[in-house]
Order: C-alpha cells, then structure tokens, then sequence
C-alpha cells in the first residue's frame, strides 16, 4: 500500500524533491503537495513511477550475519550507507535493513548468500521472540541469524541452529525482526531487471536530450 508517510520518507532521501518526483509523475509541481496534504488521491498510473523515483523499494544491506558463521561488526568495515542496496518487488512501509547470510547452520530454510529484511527498530518485547526466527545482536557485539529461545534466567536467551550446536545464555542486544527473505537466485533476477530498468530510463533520457 503506498500512502502519504511512505512518500514523505522517500523525499527525505538526498536528492529527491518534490519537483522531481512531479516530473517523473508527469504531472504538475503542485500535484505532489495536493497528495501530501490529502487534497488529491494518488492515480493507479501513478504508484510506479512514485515508487522508481524515491526508491520506495530499495533497503541498504548493512553488513552480514552469522548462520554458522560468526559477525563481528566492528570488523566488518561496512560503510555508513552499507554494502549496497537490494531492491524488493514491493515497497515496505517500515523502515528496514538488510542483511546478507553468511553460513549453512540454519539450511535448508537460510542459504548462504540469501538475504533477510530485518525491522531497523525493534518492536516487541524479547518474550514475543520465542521460538522464532531472527537477526540478533548479542551484548557483546556479535550478529546471527538464529531461532530465540527461553533461557535460564529471564535476562538470557539460547540461540538455535536447524544444524550446529545452540549457543546458550547469552544476551540480547537488539532483534531484528524478519519480514521478508530472498534468496539467492531471486536477487540476481531482480537486479538484473533494476538494472535493464535503468538502462530504458538511460536511453529515454538520452533520445529526450537529442530532439
């Protein structure tokens, strides 16, 4: 569903106006602001190019995490802005990251190379993790992609392999909460389709400079 918030957190992004968003539209400058305001409702024509421009898709890819393997971030060295981008079939109306499987522990359901959006924030409390899936960061800095559950004592946690030795009493961090997993062969289609995208937009751009 795209609504006004998705839109204003896309124009937050550097180098996205108003004005550029109503050019890519193919509407007027004043169009965008009547949509932000509620006056005027967005046109089904309208939702792809809305989504294109402010890369309402797009979620940086932060780093790695350990399925078998173990991540130290602070070792990663992964720029301010991550490792790259992964663009979703769809937009996400909350924030999200992503994060690159790097192991085999958590096969057949997590491939190494796989990629996982994760909820940048938060937003429930560790007892509602139980028994599920996650990227977590423990205490001490390191990151896995493991199954949380119950520990001995309520500050603790065990962490879960589908195949490799538990990880027991060690403490949270931050969880990140999953909401969408692509796999390996799925990203390179879907960036290659990016990428053919941009290449059309390229060459529009390029016949439009010549008239």
């Amino acid at each position: 569903m795209l609504d006004v918030r998705l839109i204003e957190r896309g124009l937050e992004r550097p180098g996205k106006t108003k004005g550029g968003l109503a050019a890519a539209m193919g509407v007027r400058p004043g169009a965008v602001s009547e949509i932000l305001s509620g006056i005027r409702l967005i046109k089904a024509s309208e939702i792809t190019p809305i989504i294109e421009y402010l890369e309402l898709n797009s979620v940086p890819i932060m780093g790695r995490v350990g399925a078998g393997a173990s991540i130290e971030p602070e070792l990663e060295q992964v720029p301010p802005e991550g490792l790259g981008e992964v663009e979703l079939p769809f937009p996400i109306a909350e924030e999200t990251i992503a994060f690159e499987v790097s192991g085999d522990s958590m096969l057949p359901k997590y491939e190494n190379g796989d990629i996982i959006v994760v909820y940048r924030k938060q937003r429930h409390s560790l007892e509602s993790f139980y028994g599920e899936e996650a990227a977590v960061r423990l205490k001490t800095g390191e990151r896995y992609l493991k199954t949380i559950e119950r520990g001995k004592t309520p500050s603790v946690v065990n962490l879960k392999s589908f195949n490799a030795k538990p990880i027991t009493g060690v403490k949270l961090e931050w969880i990140g909460e999953i909401c969408v997993t692509l796999p390996r062969g799925q990203i390179e289609r879907l960036r290659n389709k990016s990428a053919a995208r941009a290449r059309k937009a390229a060459r529009a751009a390029s016949r439009g400079s010549d008239r």
